[in-house]
């Protein structure tokens, strides 16, 4: 079996030879310390440590803002940027380390703005680029698994609107939240219909993107995401359905389980990174409440591998129950911090290797 079919059989509760070993990513600078402690500053990363990437992407690129708006560079130093990006967003964004931008202003603001703001979200045979058949190219040459590119529901237009704006609006006017929703599904389904009759390869599954969650619950009420927000993933998982994709991935930090059962019923079935460190999620005790019908890629607490190995192997013993009932795929359950030694990595993934061998993963 290749990755891509270890992965369609492991999702479908199969018959599989192995689990995939599977590396996400690491902060910039992580892969600092570990080129310093021995990694080839060259090195592609998943040959090095004998691993996999989770999926590869198809996408393009054809779900932003179209015609982006004009870059306005607003103020640069050696340390950081203000600027207007192509999302409408004016946001400071740091040169010397990792983290998310902040947020200053935004073209989208309120209900009177998203007229004209819906207008770069219409079909457009200019959102067509060249980079997606290099896309295509790439991720059918890989034999891991091929996952095409889902809008956001909410992550994107709270990046778009910031959060207290969105929160104003979702109370006041929910049905332009929904129209937004509607727009985006609608944008997706018609980029689903061009990029797959370009491909020789059909992807197995559809991932999003949201973190819309903190550690302590959503930003969102369920009962309104159930009506404002799940019909836009409803009717992405149909277009999949009808081009043969039953699986449907949404990355989301923090605490979702308040989402789950709302995300399940509209057919996101597969859920990651499943974030122990911060709300001590317990992947076998959620598969107890959701059933079969939740899958799950990652709930391993990547903060184990900052302690070494006894922490290490204790936190891969804690998911062998599920990995042996099947739908789930270890992962650590989110980039790997810089606090995480090169040789603990190596002895992580060496370990689930091991396992393997040994018929345990």
């Amino acid at each position: 079996m290749d990755d891509r079919e270890r992965f369609v059989a492991l999702m479908h509760y199969q018959d599989y030879d192995r689990m995939p070993i599977v590396h996400w990513d690491v902060w910039s600078e992580t892969h600092e310390r570990w080129v310093d402690e021995g990694l080839p500053e060259d090195a592609d990363i998943w040959d090095f440590l004998d691993a996999v990437p989770r999926w590869n992407f198809v996408g393009g690129g054809i779900l932003e803002p179209y015609p982006p708006f004009d870059e306005v560079v607003y103020e640069e130093t050696e340390a950081y940027r203000i600027y207007l990006g192509p999302d409408g967003v004016i946001q400071k964004k740091w040169k010397d380390r990792t983290g998310i931008p902040q947020f200053i202003d935004f073209a989208l603001k309120k209900a009177s703005d998203w007229p004209a703001f819906k207008e770069r979200f219409l079909p457009n045979p200019g959102r067509i680029t060249d980079e997606l058949d290099a896309e295509i190219a790439e991720a059918e040459h890989s034999s891991a698994p091929i996952a095409i590119t889902l809008a956001s529901m909410m992550g994107w237009i709270r990046n778009w609107m910031g959060v207290e704006n969105m929160a104003y609006l979702m109370h006041d006017e929910p049905d332009v939240y929904a129209d937004m929703v509607d727009t985006l599904a609608e944008l997706t389904c018609w980029s689903i219909d061009q990029v797959l009759p370009r491909m020789k390869t059909k992807p197995v599954l559809g991932v999003g993107w949201e973190d819309i969650c903190f550690r302590s619950g959503p930003l969102i009420n369920p009962k309104f995401f159930e009506r404002y927000v799940a019909p836009g993933y409803e009717k992405m998982g149909q277009k999949l359905g009808t081009h043969g994709i039953d699986l449907m991935a949404i990355d989301c930090d923090g605490l979702i389980e308040p989402l789950l059962r709302p995300w399940l019923d509209a057919g996101v079935n597969v859920h990651y990174p499943v974030e122990v460190g911060v709300w001590e999620a317990d992947p076998i005790a959620l598969r107890k409440k959701f059933g079969r019908e939740l899958r799950m890629v990652g709930g391993f607490n990547k903060l184990a591998l900052e302690l070494g190995p006894e922490a290490i192997d204790a936190e891969i013993q804690r998911r062998l129950p599920l990995v042996q009932d099947g739908g789930y795929i270890i992962m650590p359950d989110h980039h790997i911090t810089p606090g995480v030694p090169l040789k603990n990595y190596q002895y992580y993934t060496g370990r689930l290797h091991e396992l393997s061998q040994e018929g345990l993963l």
